[in-house]
């Protein structure tokens, strides 16, 4: 079978996923490369992408397996190739979608990194509110911590999109989703306090809307977000492994071990699926777990004998 006959529909899906499904460029790139992988194999049967059959496809993840795919990078694999035979069926042409019953890899369920509530007040204790970054380093962890937001969101964050009359502050997401998320009080203190030695630096062109700016006035990066963070758990002396998505963590878990609805936790992540936010449910449950064993008072007992 000839490949060149295969180009044409790979170019029409990158330019779907690109500009109806605005992907980010990363994201098409992955997507891109599980699809070739996948027609790489239906080459060397000798079959038709268009003709493939669902067993044709189980054999194909049984392949990755034997190539030592490990569970997580399989269904990913998987993924970008029901998104494939998605837009096919969506473009007309194929009439049949044959990942309908392709199923994904089993993967294990990593419950994420959580912090405390007394290391996140040391974090914030260590930063120096005098050097010239206090501020502003005090206000990305609040907005992290206080909004649940992830780092590309915060570094992306602009002053248009901050409603301080309504206190809260819209975000763009994965996909360039947007959503409206609360403003926590120490969070907006935080970010007005930046803002007046943030409108003090030499504000670069094209930087004038970004929320966080470093001191040469261009938008802050996310590498600069993840050192930062380190720093700041290493002088609070937190021993756990940290990155900024460890507050969006954070946030989701005490919320709802504070009895906030799953649903509201969801809008406010801005999850697509309730499946996602599912996860901190387990969360929840090892922290109740741990409560009864503290404080129950037949485990207290039992620890007495």
């Amino acid at each position: 079978m000839n490949n060149n006959r295969q180009l044409p529909a790979i170019r029409r899906f990158k330019a779907y996923l690109t500009l109806e499904r605005s992907l980010s460029a990363n994201t098409v790139e992955a997507y891109l490369r599980d699809v070739l992988l996948l027609l790489d194999f239906l080459d060397e049967q000798h079959i038709d992408y268009t003709e493939a059959t669902c067993a044709d496809l189980e054999q194909f993840v049984v392949e990755l397996a034997q190539l030592g795919l490990q569970a997580r990078s399989q269904a990913r694999v998987v993924s970008g190739v029901k998104a494939f035979y998605n837009f096919l069926v969506y473009n007309n042409e194929i009439a049949a979608d044959p990942t309908d019953l392709l199923q994904q890899p089993k993967l294990p369920r990593y419950l994420p990194e959580v912090l405390s509530i007394s290391e996140i007040e040391a974090i914030l204790a260590a930063i120096d509110l005098s050097q010239p970054d206090g501020h502003r380093n005090q206000a990305m962890i609040e907005m992290l911590y206080g909004s649940g937001l992830r780092v590309s969101e915060l570094v992306n964050l602009k002053l248009s999109h901050m409603f301080f009359d309504m206190h809260c502050v819209k975000v763009e997401g994965k996909g360039n989703k947007q959503r409206l998320v609360p403003l926590s009080v120490p969070a907006e203190e935080a970010v007005r306090c930046w803002l007046v030695e943030r409108n003090a630096l030499p504000i670069q062109r094209g930087q004038e809307d970004f929320v966080f700016l470093n001191r040469r006035g261009h938008q802050l990066t996310r590498n600069m977000v993840f050192l930062i963070v380190k720093k700041l758990a290493a002088a609070a002396n937190v021993k756990k492994k940290i990155s900024p998505h460890t507050f969006r963590h954070s946030f989701a878990t005490h919320l709802l071990e504070g009895g906030a609805n799953l649903r509201a936790i969801q809008e406010m992540l801005g999850h697509e699926s309730i499946l996602t936010t599912e996860i901190y449910t387990h969360v929840d449950m090892t922290f109740l777990r741990t409560e009864i064993i503290d404080k129950h008072p037949r485990n207290n007992l039992y620890r007495k004998k």
